[in-house]
């Protein structure tokens, strides 16, 4: 896809293992990506797209608002920006579940529960008739169980370690998570031609 150099893509993608895989990704559906040697940049040309590099929480909100075409992130992040971006592709990577979590043997009724994620986690609650508070936690959320803060957790499990570590256990699993490819909906007319092909490749890639 050398011809894109004259007209670029904007990709917003998050930092760490998710970046790795992401390029990975876009590489085998044929994308020219050249990422800089380690260094503090946050935004830069890597062949035919630009590259922003962010938060993971943030890539919604970059997609939706057109500062970036296209972008990758996880399906729980998705959910809990409620950015109007269309998700054309599961990239299938990144996998884990949202969980709710309580310590093990727990009884009685759920009454608070902390989460980072406390829009997903409210409509847990409304869908299931519970009469709990959520509460919204930015770090290790699962401490709010063991210091007593909550009754419950919303919380990504991968493998479970820290769970088992910390005399948790899940309780009921509110959705799968995998990372998903999210366009800008306007750019999928005004860059349609770079942007369609990408995504037909993109769903016929599979593992790098």
């Amino acid at each position: 896809m050398a011809e894109m150099t004259a007209q670029k893509l904007t990709l917003a993608l998050p930092k760490g293992r998710v970046m790795q895989e992401s390029v990975a990704r876009l590489r085998a559906a044929g994308l020219e990506l050249e990422l800089p040697a380690a260094g503090r940049a946050l935004r830069y040309d890597a062949g035919d797209a630009v590259i922003i590099e962010m938060r993971n929480t943030d890539v919604p909100t970059y997609v939706d608002l057109g500062v970036a075409d296209a972008g990758v992130v996880g399906k729980d992040v998705l959910l809990e920006a409620n950015r109007d971006v269309y998700e054309p592709v599961d990239l299938g990577f990144a996998r884990c579940r949202l969980s709710l979590i309580r310590p093990r043997g727990a009884s009685g009724p759920v009454r608070r529960i902390a989460s980072k994620y406390p829009r997903v986690a409210r409509r847990y609650v409304q869908s299931r008739s519970l009469s709990a508070e959520v509460v919204k936690l930015a770090g290790n959320v699962e401490l709010a169980c063991l210091t007593g803060l909550a009754d419950a957790v919303v919380d990504i499990v991968e493998t479970g370690s820290t769970l088992r570590a910390n005399h948790l256990e899940e309780l009921d699993v509110l959705l799968y998570s995998s990372a998903r490819f999210v366009v800008n909906r306007a750019a999928l007319k005004l860059k349609g031609e770079l942007l369609r092909p990408l995504i037909a490749a993109l769903r016929g890639a599979g593992e790098p």
